[in-house]
């Protein structure tokens, strides 16, 4: 993935850092790696949303961006990792306040549930 420039910019760290851990699934990856190394298919089922093709893109880049760490092992079937690197670990802090204020503005977010409606129940005439 092909990283922008950011140099001489005003607010250009805070680019930076949204570039590496920007869409809709790279911080939901990096916050599930937190718990430890994981393979492929724990990631899918903790995140139901996701497409096996997004998962496998969203991996790929964060392993080329140096915030993820793949390991494959010589086994039958071949038997794949993921952990965070030491500068994955780095942005733990950066997820767990962006956990944390989701957590607090979740009912005005649109991933909040939706409120439980409670009907009447009609009167007979």
């Amino acid at each position: 993935m092909k990283r922008r420039d950011f140099a001489r910019r005003p607010g250009c760290s805070v680019e930076a850092t949204l570039d590496l851990i920007d869409g809709k699934w790279k911080g939901v990856i990096l916050y599930h790696l937190q718990s430890g190394t994981q393979r492929f298919g724990e990631l899918r089922r903790r995140m139901p949303g996701i497409t096996q093709r997004m998962l496998t893109k969203q991996l790929r880049a964060l392993e080329e961006d140096k915030l993820v760490i793949r390991k494959v092992y010589a086994e039958v079937p071949p038997r794949v990792e993921y952990c965070l690197s030491e500068l994955g670990e780095s942005l733990k802090p950066v997820i767990d306040i962006l956990k944390a204020w989701g957590e607090s503005h979740q009912q005005r977010l649109s991933c909040a549930p939706p409120p439980v409606v409670v009907k009447k129940p009609k009167r007979a005439a």
